[in-house]
Parts: structure tokens; sequence; C-alpha cells
């Protein structure tokens, strides 16, 4: 009996060791340590992943470690998913796909430029190293990583359209399948890539953001430089905690592990050492566009010049200290991130555009190299040249502070006419919340008519974008439509929202040409037809007869101009189309009540 017992103890024994056996081998890889290296190692710091070899690596890391999961998003330009791989801490609750995580998020973007290849390898070995070291990864953060943004970009492989750009040896084209660069694509929604985007970051609604680039408009001593989400435009207690604790940390942080960094150099052909502006992250950028979510953002810019292996290396660094300082000041990110949630309310005042104050400068502490103008071999003018025998530490003016131009009430709502399905479909894909009227609705708006604009003379990304738009606005009996929109602003896209539909915002949906077809008067008139009514409605209106001979009288230029007098006349009439020049989203200042359904 003894015996017996004894056997079945360890037959019991030897089951539970295979089960925990098998359970281990779930949770830990398989291959050796060694067998985790990446493109980039292996080549000694010469080569990035391709696009195929990426994806494969981070399946293989799935696969293996039950903290790394992979996740598929919408189809791109390319024909090709959009991914994002999640690294979340030991014992927290899974992420799923589509639905909101219960851990604080940092996403990093990665080959938004796929020549600019640094953060994607970087990520590989980020995600790997954490796997294997747990100690090493976030504790209490999950974080997001979209390996390859730009996937037709990365496809399309090349080794010399990174003109200045030292390595890797082979990288993809800046342009995405159809030839945009995404990173103007933010709020136009042009491409798939960034309509998936979209969709992954409201998702996981990151409380910290990381877009991973290379640049060059200087040489200096940096690997690394900082772009930091615009402190004055974030604003509130997020723009006072990213200019005043985050960044500072970060560059102290930097600095002790010997890898310094300074802000973006936003010079083109000068030196900086005359001191140079902090870029300003417009909302068609991916900082920019987080910033409208309140979240913390940063690019990482590193120096095109120095070889790969340094710029990669670098950027792990500022990976991993990024990641590090967001635990290490969790409760002011999260604090901060809640009260800009609750900054502004309908009925305040908004901030729309910006523009620096060259009064304001402070000295910051430059590594640079003395620039020298000599005589070009080919132009013979003097061109620039850095001495890198002639390196220099001083302090130089840096212009980091802006100034809201102008500003706007925040309404209650906005409504749009169902006809504009392409700006649906954007605020849908931001999950903006649209209330679809299920009858008619006839309410007091504040109607905007667009004074002027301008309109620049070259492509920009797909458009003839306008900008310094101009409205007047005036409260108009006005009625929409069952099937119509009303948009409450009280919501979590608030700046989104804002940003987009106000027409003299820089990045506005008027701006970037969703409603070009107002700018075109559709109807007309004849001048041999029009002058007989003209001038009967002149006689039966003396206070516009008296307004009309008063503009002749002082403006030689149009009592010169036939047309131009009966063009004006026909505007002040009943003949004139009201939709010309007339913002079809309208403004509503009060409370609606909506009837039951």
């Amino acid at each position: 009996m003894h015996r017996y017992t004894t056997s079945f103890s360890l037959i019991i024994l030897s089951a539970v060791v295979a089960i925990i056996g098998l359970f281990s081998s779930c949770q830990s890889p398989t291959k050796n340590e060694n067998d985790w290296r990446t493109v980039f190692e292996a080549s000694q710091g010469k080569e990035t992943a391709t696009y195929p070899e990426v994806v494969h690596y981070y399946q293989e890391l799935s696969k293996h470690f039950d903290n790394i999961s992979m996740h598929q998003g919408d189809t791109t330009d390319s024909g090709k998913p959009l991914h994002v791989v999640i690294y979340q801490p030991a014992g927290s609750p899974k992420i799923e796909l589509n639905k909101q995580p219960d851990l604080p998020v940092i996403l990093i973007n990665n080959g938004i430029h796929p020549g600019e290849s640094d953060g994607i390898d970087a990520s590989m070995m980020l995600l790997r190293d954490w796997a294997l070291n747990p100690e090493k990864g976030p504790q209490n953060f999950a974080v997001a990583i979209i390996p390859v943004y730009n996937i037709g970009g990365a496809l399309n492989r090349n080794n010399y359209s990174r003109t200045n750009q030292n390595g890797p040896l082979a990288y993809g084209f800046r342009g995405n399948a159809q030839n945009y660069d995404l990173n103007r694509d933010f709020i136009k929604g042009d491409t798939k890539n960034s309509l998936a985007f979209s969709q992954i970051f409201q998702w996981l609604r990151p409380l910290a953001f990381v877009d991973t680039h290379v640049s060059n408009g200087a040489d200096y001593q940096y690997v690394l430089t900082h772009l930091m989400t615009q402190h004055n435009k974030l604003s509130g207690a997020q723009g006072t905690f990213i200019q005043k604790q985050f960044t500072p940390a970060l560059e102290q942080a930097l600095a002790n592990q010997s890898w310094p960094i300074t802000p973006y150099v936003n010079v083109f052909n000068r030196s900086p050492e005359t001191g140079f502006e902090q870029f300003i992250d417009h909302p068609r950028y991916s900082t920019g566009y987080t910033t409208l979510f309140n979240t913390l953002g940063m690019m990482v810019e590193t120096h095109m010049l120095k070889d790969y292996k340094s710029r990669v290396e670098g950027t792990y660094a500022l990976l991993q200290t990024f990641t590090e300082l967001c635990e290490q000041y969790q409760l002011e990110l999260q604090e901060s991130y809640l009260t800009n949630q609750s900054m502004y309310h309908p009925l305040d005042k908004y901030p729309l555009n910006w523009r620096i104050d060259t009064t304001q400068s402070r000295p910051i502490e430059f590594l640079g190299y003395a620039a020298e103008y000599v005589p070009s071999a080919i132009t013979g003018q003097n061109r620039l040249k850095y001495n890198r025998t002639a390196p220099y530490k001083k302090d130089i003016p840096y212009f980091d502070t802006y100034r809201a131009t102008d500003s706007v009430m925040i309404p209650h709502y906005y409504g749009i006419p169902r006809t504009y399905h392409r700006v649906i479909e954007r605020l849908k894909s931001n999950d903006i919340k649209l209330i679809e009227l299920k009858q008619d609705l006839s309410i007091e708006a504040e109607v905007y008519h667009i004074k002027d604009y301008k309109t620049s003379k070259n492509a920009y990304e797909g458009h003839y974008l306008h900008y310094n738009t101009q409205v007047s606005s005036a409260l108009e009996p006005t009625k929409l439509n069952a099937g119509d929109y009303l948009i409450p602003v009280d919501q979590f896209g608030l700046r989104y929202i804002l940003e987009t539909l106000e027409p003299q915002a820089i990045d506005s949906f008027f701006n970037w040409n969703f409603f070009d077809t107002i700018l075109q008067q559709k109807e007309g008139f004849s001048p041999y037809v029009w002058e007989d009514l003209a001038l009967e409605i002149l006689n039966n209106n003396p206070e516009l007869k008296a307004e009309f001979e008063a503009y002749k009288s002082t403006d030689n230029d149009f009592a010169q101009n036939a047309y131009a007098q009966l063009d004006w006349l026909h505007k002040r009439s009943a003949h004139y189309e009201k939709a010309h020049l007339r913002y079809p989203v309208v403004r509503i200042l009060s409370e609606v009540m909506l009837g039951k359904d």
C-alpha cells in the first residue's frame, strides 16, 4: 500500500512538473537569447530590417512571450494592415483590440518616414529586452508600438533618396503608397494610413506619445534632439508639466547617460549659434494631432549625419528613459491629462492660432561646431561649412514662447449637413460623437461667411491649401434637416472639433479644401438683362441707391468699372445665391432640446 502510494505520488508529481514545464514554455522563449538578435545587431549596426522582417520579428515575440501581443488594424494605402504591438507588465489585465485598456498607455510610432528607420530597429530591441528582462520594462504602463506606420514607403526601398543621411545601407522612401507625406495627413485624412492610425489612437487613448524621426537642418555635436509638444499650445496643467518638469528631467537623465539632447534645431542652411525657434507642431503633424486629445507628445529627431549605429542606440536610450520618466511622473502625468480634459467648455474662449514671441527667449547650453563661409567650387558663391575640428559649448538664445493671435467662443454645438460626408467620416473615425437628427430642426445659429482667404500657388500634399482665412458672422434663423448632424462640443475630442470646424484655424477642414464648392458662384447674370432689373431695384430702394452712389464717389476704380457696379448690386439683391461664401457648418450657442424619436 505504501509502495503504491509512493509510486502514485511520483506519477502525480511528474505530471505536475510536466504541466509546469509546458506552462513555462509558453511564457519564456524556447530560443537561445542570441537568436533574438535583430537585423541591425547582426549587421553590426549597418542595416535596418525590411518590412517583412519587422513583422515576422514581432510575430515571433508575441508567440513566445505572454506579455507581448500583436494586433492588426485597418488596411493602409499599401493594401497591408497597420499593426500595433503591445508590451504590458506581467499580471496586468490583458489589453484587447478596441476595448479601452485598464492600464495607462505610451504609444510609440515608427517609420512615418521609413528612410528614418532608427526607431524601427530601436523598438524591436527594446521590446525584446523587456521580454527577456521584465524588471527593465515598465511596471505600471503598457507600451504600444506601431512597428512601421508608412508601410508603402517601407516597401519602396532604396539607398539614395536620403541625400544627406549616413546609413543604413538601404531604407524606405518618405512618401507612402500614394506618395503622401503621412506627417502632414493627420487632419485631412487623405490616406487609409491616417484613418487606421486614428482608430488605434482612439482605442488606446495614450497618456504619452513618441514619434521617431531623423533630421538635419544644421551640423552639431548631438546625436539626439527632441521636439516636444509646444507647451503654450498644449497649455494648462499639461503645458506647465511638460515645460517645467518632464522636459528638463528628460534632458538631465539622458545627459547622465552620456546622451546629451537639445531641442530640435529649427534652422535651414544657417548656423544655429545665433539661436533658433521652437518648431510649432500644427495639428497636421503627429504630435500636433495628439495634442488635440491632451496627450503629451514628443518627436525624437536623431541627426542624420551621425552614423546609424549611434543613432539607433541613442533612440533606444531615449525610449527607455522616456518610459521610465512616465512611470516616475505617473501621478503628475495622469492628473494633468485629466485637468486638461476639463479645461475648456461651451461659451469659453479658445485660442485658435499662434505666433512666436520674438521678444521672449531663454539661454540654452548648445554643443555645436564653428560655422564658416567659404567659396563654393560649384557656384563660386559663399557656402556654409561646419568645422568639426572646432567644436564649441556655449549658451545661445532659444525662442519657445508662442502667443495666441486670435480666439473663438466655444459653441454648444456645431450643425453640419449630411451632404458633407467626407468631413463626417473623419469626425467619426476620430471617435467624435455626432447626433443624427430624426426630424427637421429650426433654430437660431451663428453663420459664418468667408470674408477673405489666401490660397497657396503650389500643390501641398494633394491640396492647394488656404491660409489667412477671415470670416464675418451673424445670427440667423437656420434649418437643419432630418439626417443632418449636431456635434456636441463638450466631449473628449473638443479641441479636435474646434481645430477642424473653425475655418480660421490653420488646419481646419475649410483650409484643407473640404468646402471649396462654396467659393465658386454657381449663378450669375448677363449685364444687358440685369441692367434693367438693377435700375428698377435702385429706384425702389432709396437707401441702397444712396449707398451705391456714395461708393462710386469714393472709389474711382469702382466708378470706372461697369461690371463691378452691376455685380455689387447683384450681390445685394434677392437674385444672389445664398450658398456663395456661406460656410455650411453653423455654430449653435445655446442648448438644444431634441424631441424623442
